[in-house]
């Protein structure tokens, strides 16, 4: 079962620096907004890898000088205290980015990265984010966007993992994950198993099965096979209220 960073990861796939623009855009929402020039620009400076499932990609305490994305897959980030216990903080699908706060201060990371099942993760270097912070319009305007919705998505994590029982608390949990800011182009399907959501909510697989055929039942998400329709976001979002 996927934890924390204890083993690490793989040898990534051998990948040059930079992508295309047409990539840039796939990959990344948003560098849509991004002149060509400064597209261009962030291009360059990113390179693409890819982890099995479990990898570790990067340690708790590692200075990790990228800024970086998920272009497919998985990934959960917490970490695991001196007694073992462990504690997830969020998971990030497809299209979210992250950890543009310890680049900006170049600090390590403060917790754990590990791919729930095999992950592409773009990363783009230090250089190329603080170039964009320090001269794009665009890019900055993003960036404060971004830093607010994840305060507020770290503020409402922590209200509800300390004040719902189980079932609301996973509704959050799949509703945080289908956040239009910081996760673009979700949709309104998640790729994602039961194990995989009983990590990201602290909950046994078997309790995370029950909760999922209680919200079914009320009809604020359907199962499928190998993921998860959302039927009522709102409702979910407030579910346990």
């Amino acid at each position: 079962m996927p934890g924390a960073c204890a083993v690490p990861g793989a040898e990534p796939d051998a990948s040059r620096a930079g992508v295309s623009r047409a990539r840039l855009a796939h990959i990344a929402a948003w560098s849509l907004a991004l002149p060509e020039d400064e597209a261009a620009r962030a291009a360059a400076g990113i390179v693409e890898r890819t982890y099995p499932r479990g990898a570790c990609i990067c340690p708790r305490n590692t200075v990790l000088e990228s800024w970086t994305g998920v272009v497919t897959g998985l990934i959960k980030i917490g970490t695991v205290s001196r007694e073992g216990r462990s504690v997830t903080f969020t998971g990030v699908p497809a299209g979210g980015w992250f950890g543009e706060g310890t680049v900006l201060k170049n600090e390590a990371r403060r917790y754990d990265i590990v791919a729930l099942r095999s992950t592409r993760m773009a990363f783009m270097d230090r250089p190329t984010f603080m170039w964009l912070a320090e001269n794009s319009v665009a890019f900055n305007g993003f960036l404060v966007r971004q830093l607010n919705e994840r305060l507020g998505h770290f503020m409402a994590l922590l209200e509800y993992d300390r004040l719902l029982d189980a079932t609301p608390r996973l509704a959050r949990c799949i509703a945080s994950l289908f956040n239009p800011v910081l996760y673009p182009g979700a949709g309104d399907y998640l790729e994602i198993n039961q194990e995989e959501l009983g990590l990201l909510s602290g909950m046994t697989r078997q309790v995370a099965n029950q909760s999922l055929k209680a919200l079914q039942k009320d009809g604020v998400v359907r199962l499928e096979y190998g993921g998860i329709t959302v039927i009522d976001l709102e409702r979910l979002r407030s579910y346990g209220s």
